[in-house]
This record gives C-alpha cells, structure tokens and sequence, in this order.
C-alpha cells in the first residue's frame, strides 16, 4: 500500500522525514522511530534506510520491521494509570510487564507512551498514536508540569524541599523542581518541569531519603483523578486542546 492512501492529499506534493511519517503511522514518537530507523528496522520501496532525516513522498512505500505502514485513520489520546511494576516501552527485552499491555484489550490501536515513569513508579502517563501531538509535549520547550506525591520509609530529611527548588547537584547532573512542599513529615508534593531521567529518585537518594511510593497526579491541566490503578480513558477533545495550548 502506498503512503498516500489516506494523506495523498497532504503528501502528494511535498516529502515528510522518515521518522515524521512512522510517528504518524503509530510506530513511535519521533524521537523513538529516530533509532528504529538507525537500526536499520525501516524500509523505503524495499531499501533499508537508516538515515532518520531520510524524506518520504505520496508515491514511496514504507515498511517497519516487514509490515507496510498507512497513517492512523483515527487519533487516539489515552490516560493511563500505571501501576507500579510495569516497564515504559514498546517491548521489554527483560521480559518484565510491559504499561502497553493494559491498553491492547481495550484500545486495538498501535499507541506508544509520551515520556516515562520507571518501573516503580505509578500514575498518570499519556499514549497515543498522533506523532505531533507527542512531539510538542515531549519536547524540552513546551515546559509542561508534572505534579508528583513522594511518600518516604522514614521523616523527610530537613531542608530537602527549599534545597531541591534551587537546585541541587548530584554526581555532576544539576536538578532543580520547579516547586517542592512538604505535606507531613513523610510526603511531599514536587512539581517537575523539564524532568530528567530519575530526577527525584536520583535527588532523594543523595539526601538519605528512602522512596516508598512515587506517583505522578498530574501533567499539565490534566489531572489524573479518581482513575484506578490499571484503568485508563480516552482524552476529551477540549483535554487534548488544553494539552497543546499550554506547550510554548
């Protein structure tokens, strides 16, 4: 099948990368398709290509691991609740749980998560099937905050929420929250902007705070509620509007 099968309209005329059409097909985000591309997972009229700013046109067949793509027909935007114990990502080579897997049933959709929350971490987590949608959420400019509850085993070391709001630096990385506010004295609410790789683990871990629950309640405006753990939704249209309204 062609890619102009259901864009021809939109591609007739001008090329797309590569990694653009696979994020509008489902694949991935962007960023994600970028490395299945490099690892030489991808086809173009049955070449590998493993330049990720390789273009496409209406009239190019794609492939990704030997199935031909076509756009998503329908955009899908879903909240899920993770539970703890369930890894972020397509497929995980160390055979643990895999988030996806509490959509398939329900969602028969190739959907991929934006952003992460480690495996023992729990809450709310966006996937989708729209590629520019996760694009602007997920990149650095778009400033969107992430409200996380950290509950520790122990009291809250003293000073670690005014500390951490003007920045701490661990094993050379600098970590700063936009906002950190002390509950009681074993929770704490911390809101992230830019959110690097285990940021609060990582920041905790150096004050001789032990994490005994980690959960994300919110990203951006969208709040995750009353949903169960497990449970997910579909995201409203004016959610969905909000969502991309407040990326700068």
């Amino acid at each position: 099948m062609p890619v102009n099968s259901i864009v021809n309209a939109e591609m007739e005329n001008k090329s797309v990368r590569l990694q653009v059409y696979l994020a509008r097909c489902g694949v991935a985000s962007r960023r994600s398709c970028e490395k299945l591309i490099s690892e030489g997972r991808v086809c173009v009229n049955g070449i590998v290509v493993t330049e990720p700013g390789s273009k496409v046109t209406g009239g190019d067949t794609v492939s990704f691991d030997g199935k031909v793509l076509s756009p998503e027909e329908k955009k899908l935007y879903v909240l899920l609740n993770k539970p703890e114990g369930f890894v972020c990502s397509q497929k995980d080579e160390k055979s643990r749980p895999v988030a996806l897997d509490l959509l398939k049933d329900k969602y028969p959709f190739r959907l991929y998560n934006v952003g992460r929350l480690d495996m023992y971490s729990r809450g709310a987590i966006i996937f989708t099937n729209d590629g520019d949608f996760a694009a602007k959420l997920s990149h650095p400019s778009s400033e969107i905050e992430k409200e996380y509850l950290v509950e520790t085993s122990y009291p809250l070391p003293e000073g670690l929420a005014e500390k951490f709001t003007k920045g701490v630096r661990v094993e050379g990385v600098f970590y700063r929250a936009k906002q950190a506010k002390v509950i009681n004295s074993h929770k704490m609410s911390i809101v992230l902007v830019e959110g690097k790789n285990r940021e609060i683990r990582r920041v905790f871990k150096d004050f001789g705070a032990a994490i005994r629950s980690l959960k994300r309640v919110r990203i951006g405006n969208l709040l995750l509620g009353n949903l169960k753990e497990g449970e997910s939704r579909e995201l409203t249209k004016v959610e969905v509007e909000n969502l991309l309204k407040i990326c700068k």
